[in-house]
Formats: C-alpha cells, sequence, structure tokens
C-alpha cells in the first residue's frame, strides 16, 4: 500500500486535465498527441477498459491501479478533443454523470416510494432521444457477443422473446439446416452469424453469460493445445488424426 500524501481526487484529475491540455497545445505540445481524433483514440479507448477487465480478473491491485489511471486519460483525452471543438469539457462529462446518477436513483437520493425503478428510468431517457426503438443506444462497439445479448435483452424488455428456451433450442437445429443449404460464401456466413446469435439467445434463456463461456472454453483450449505439444513426440503436422484425436483425449484427462 503507498503510504505517501494523496492529493484531493478532484485535483488530481484536474491536473491530468492540464497535462493533457499541454500534450495537446498546437505550438508546443507532443507532435503525436496533438494530431489524434476521437476516431483515431477510440481504439486505445476499447483497449484499455479491456486491460481493465484483464486485471481484475488477475486480482492484481497494482495493474488494476495503472489500468484504471490509462482508462481514465480516455476520458481525460476525448474530453480535450471535444473542448478544442467547443462541444462539452471534462467538467461537464462529470457533471451529466453525477446528474444521471441522481436521477437514476431516487430511492437513495430522493422520494424512495415515489421511485419507478431503474429500467423504467432509463426507458423514458430512451423515449426522450431522437432514435424511440427499444433498441436505440447499444452501442455498435461492443462485442460481437455482448452486443448480441444486449439486443436480445432489449427486445425482451418489450416482449419479443421466446417464453422458455424450447425456442432457441429449436432455432439453433434450424440455422444449422440453413448453413447446410447455403449455395454461397455469402450465404454460408449469413447463417453462420443467424446459428451464432441463435446460440447466445440459447444461452441468455439459461443464464449463461455468453462472453464469459467462451472466454473460458478458448482458455481451455489453450492449455489442452499446449499439453498435446508437450505430449507429442514429433511435429504435429507429422501426425495424422487418430494420433492428434489420441494425445487431445490424453490431454482433455490431465487439464
Amino acid at each position: 500500500m503507498d503510504d505517501s500524501p494523496k492529493a484531493p481526487a478532484g485535483e488530481a484529475l484536474a491536473e491530468l486535465a492540464q497535462i493533457m491540455a499541454r500534450l495537446r497545445d498546437p505550438s508546443t505540445g507532443c507532435e503525436w498527441d496533438r494530431v489524434q481524433t476521437f476516431e483515431t483514440i477510440a481504439p486505445y479507448t476499447i483497449e484499455e477498459a479491456y486491460e481493465v477487465d484483464d486485471a481484475i480478473r488477475r486480482g492484481d491491485m497494482g495493474s488494476l491501479k495503472d489500468e484504471l489511471g490509462d482508462l481514465q486519460l480516455q476520458v481525460v483525452y476525448h474530453a480535450r478533443i471535444a473542448e478544442e471543438r467547443g462541444a462539452f469539457d471534462l467538467g461537464d462529462v462529470i457533471t451529466a454523470i453525477a446528474a444521471k446518477m441522481v436521477r437514476r436513483h431516487p430511492h437513495i437520493f430522493g422520494d424512495a416510494s415515489a421511485s419507478p425503478g431503474w429500467e423504467t428510468l432509463k426507458a423514458a431517457e430512451r423515449e426522450a432521444d431522437a432514435d424511440p426503438s427499444a433498441l436505440a443506444g447499444v452501442a455498435l462497439a461492443l462485442p460481437a457477443l455482448k452486443r448480441a445479448e444486449k439486443v436480445q435483452r432489449r427486445a425482451a424488455r418489450v416482449g419479443f422473446d421466446w417464453p422458455d428456451s424450447e425456442g432457441p433450442r429449436l432455432k439453433i437445429d434450424e440455422e444449422l439446416s440453413e448453413i447446410e443449404r447455403a449455395e454461397s460464401d455469402e450465404e454460408r456466413a449469413a447463417e453462420i452469424g443467424d446459428l451464432l446469435f441463435a446460440v447466445v439467445n440459447y444461452a441468455r434463456h439459461l443464464g449463461v453469460n455468453t462472453e464469459t463461456a467462451l472466454r473460458e472454453a478458448t482458455a481451455r483450449f489453450e492449455q489442452r493445445f499446449r499439453k498435446v505439444e508437450e505430449l507429442a513426440n514429433k511435429p504435429l503436422n507429422e501426425m495424422d488424426i487418430d494420433g492428434l484425436e489420441a494425445l487431445w483425449q490424453q490431454a482433455k484427462k490431465l487439464v
């Protein structure tokens, strides 16, 4: 634990904002930083969010502190670009999210008996947007599995859903058949997309988080594949399918 004196969070954030302003100065700033845009910085923002998630999963508090700082820098970066364009500044960002949290928690900050509930409040906010769809605001940049699940949940809230898991399960069989009947690469790609969407829907009805399930399945494959490499007495590309399968089954028993 770091026992060195700490600046109040507001002062520390203000200092970071000042550092970014200097880096973005058109005359004396950093050559790389001052030419960046929302579009060029966005991929880094997404990457930093994943690195925060990774630190949490590893239980590494030192890394989590660093990664949260990197993610905070992304917020400051985008806010600075917006300020330069006269759109909004970092203070506006913080004020807006603070107001939103108070608004969405009237049972804490207001009259608990009059609280309409979180989802009702969010729905009311969406109705005030230009796009009235129940699917409005589902970010395009979300991981594909996560976005599919979120779109399905939004549709389910307005009654567009199967009553149980049987419908999604049968849909998987239907999509597999359509892949087999596809006559072109484009059709096959579209049908495989439908199959993946159906699998996400089935998992949602079973209460399984597909992003986590796939991540863990990939990790298991990696562990077992490395064990296959360890057990093999020659390069894998010199082995036939029966030999590879035998090693795979052995690896599954070991890891």
